[in-house]
């Protein structure tokens, strides 16, 4: 992380040659990083606590990922690709928490994603993956 936001006085960001980064992204990015640097974020355990961000990380960090959508799934993606581990774990985090408990409906919405299924293919999918839910549904042993 250190070597991924360590910035040298008078760097220019625009100077830096990141063509899948937008400049907006890059300047979050960049905000995170000097964030980090002076309080690093809590580690994210798994499973998680709560369904709630903020009480699994501090609160610069859960109030940092409230974004709109498109810029949350841009910090996904320019953190993936930067290495930015810490910075990628926490905007997973948010997309996490973001569709934990919808339907998968809900979730085509948030991910504007258009179902192609007929209902008759999409209840033999179902039916195909009524395990998943079973063990979902299951008490755990550990």
């Amino acid at each position: 992380m250190e070597e991924s936001c360590d910035d040298e006085p008078g760097e220019n960001i625009s100077d830096i040659p990141l063509p899948n980064v937008k400049t907006a992204v890059l300047t979050k990015i960049v905000e995170y990083c000097q964030h980090y640097k002076a309080d690093p974020m809590n580690n994210i355990t798994t499973p998680l606590p709560s369904t709630k961000i903020e009480e699994i990380v501090q609160k610069w960090y859960a109030d940092f990922v409230k974004v709109e959508n498109v810029m949350l799934f841009e910090l996904v993606t320019a953190s993936n690709y930067m290495n930015i581990q810490p910075l990628l774990d926490l905007t997973c985090l948010a997309v996490a928490v973001m569709i934990k408990g919808k339907s998968p409906e809900e979730i085509r919405t948030i991910f504007n994603i258009s179902n192609e299924f007929s209902p008759e293919e999409e209840a033999a999918v179902q039916e195909e993956n009524k395990w998943c839910e079973q063990a979902q549904a299951a008490p755990s042993t550990n």
